[in-house]
């Protein structure tokens, strides 16, 4: 355990409070009431209430319908004294959420349907800044996947609860996309160089791993969820130290096995501290040459495969992240996003989530397909502003003060 010791708990960051106030959530652009409601299912108790990912077909991707209505359902419960706190879990077993609904996104743009993708960013982006400005306590139960955005929407708020069969990764480098929904903010937070590392090879790390870096924070077994539940449930109160609670009555005290990567932060801090992806790669390919560990050859063979133009992406915007706001993340994320949606720099979007998860050849063709190809100018231009026809993400900053 000695080498963990350094790994301080990130929660005060990761925690944002604000003020409650009026906040208009966007319509639905693609389902119609009923099939939003079966999507997102709510269950009520005398002080709580409940909501349900419930797409089990795919592992509770989120849509943009989906998006919408948390947005409406958080918004209403933030504003009702009867609530004293909220709660949010997977509807399937094996999953929480495995992220955004990218093939969705993709068979959108290929009809044409930009501007409903614009609109499904803008209302995601903006319920996860509800959530991390959230006056309420708000306990995310994160059992079995959590991919991309499904931590997104879960990792802001005030507690996050993890099993012994969750599995986190940030994979959108793998499909020419970037880590995104509030991942350059709490990425970059963690300890280290460990966002970088996690971002730029898509690395998954279990439950009592995110416990130890500090993205969760409380642990127990999967099959104590059900006594978790209830007992929140019978809570009235809107007390976050009674909510801890009842959390650590059901907790486990759970450490990072012999295999975990966490016990290689010394190599990923001497690695992952370079300015470019080229000087990190150079770094690890020299060292994989001069000491034969099998570890820095699977980790440059997951560079490798990503996109070289995501990969840039990614690394400045974690940098960047480390120096702002959730909100002003967010603003640049959806700057990003818009950018890699557009097909106007590069196809890398559309053509990875078609290889890796349409197709499913696994054979990306990447433009640029080099490193050395990717131009500064290039990478600068997804952070640039949207300009003057295309509005900036919006959001009610003014009106939710996060605690930063």
């Amino acid at each position: 355990m000695q080498k963990l010791k350094f790994l301080v708990p990130i929660s005060r960051c990761l925690h944002r409070n604000g003020f409650v106030r009026s906040f208009s959530a966007l319509p639905s652009y693609t389902q119609p009431d009923y099939l939003q409601e079966e999507e997102v299912l709510v269950e009520g108790r005398a002080n709580s209430r409940k909501a349900i990912l419930n797409r089990p077909s795919s592992l509770n991707a989120v849509t943009a319908s989906m998006a919408a209505r948390l947005n409406r359902l958080y918004e209403s419960w933030e504003e009702n004294s009867d609530i004293g706190f909220v709660m949010m879990k997977g509807g399937s077993q094996g999953a929480f959420c495995s992220g955004t609904d990218v093939v969705a996104l993709y068979r959108l743009l290929n009809e044409g349907k930009t501007e409903e993708c614009k609109a499904f960013f803008e209302s995601l982006y903006k319920f996860v800044y509800v959530l991390g400005t959230y006056l309420k306590p708000h306990v995310a139960i994160m059992d079995g996947v959590v991919m991309g955005g499904g931590a997104g929407i879960s990792l802001p708020g005030m507690f996050r609860v993890v099993t012994d069969k969750t599995v986190f990764s940030s994979p959108e480098v793998q499909i020419g996309f970037h880590p995104d929904v509030g991942a350059s903010y709490y990425l970059s937070r963690l300890p280290g160089y460990l966002g970088e590392y996690l971002a730029l090879t898509g690395e998954k790390i279990n439950g009592a791993e995110m416990m130890a870096c500090g993205l969760a924070t409380h642990y127990s077994l999967k099959e104590k969820l059900p006594w978790i539940e209830e007992r929140l449930g019978s809570l009235i109160t809107d007390d976050r130290s009674v909510i801890e609670s009842s959390l650590a009555q059901y907790g486990s005290l759970v450490y990072p096995d012999g295999t975990s990567v966490l016990h290689e932060i010394k190599k990923i801090d001497s690695y992952f501290c370079y300015d470019t992806v080229e000087e990190i790669v150079e770094a690890l390919e020299n060292k994989a040459a001069e000491s034969g560990d099998k570890w820095y050859a699977t980790v440059l063979n997951k560079i490798k495969e990503a996109s070289p133009l995501s990969l840039k992406v990614t690394l400045q915007s974690i940098r960047e992240g480390r120096f702002q706001t959730l909100d002003q993340c967010l603003a640049r994320e959806y700057r990003t996003s818009l950018k890699f949606i557009s097909n106007k720099i590069s196809n890398d979007f559309s053509e990875g989530v078609r290889a890796r998860l349409v197709d499913k050849d696994f054979a990306p063709k990447w433009g640029p397909p080099k490193l050395d190809d990717v131009s500064d100018d290039m990478v600068a231009s997804f952070f640039a502003p949207l300009g003057e026809v295309e509005p900036e993400l919006n959001l009610p900053v003014s009106v939710r003060e996060p605690d930063v």
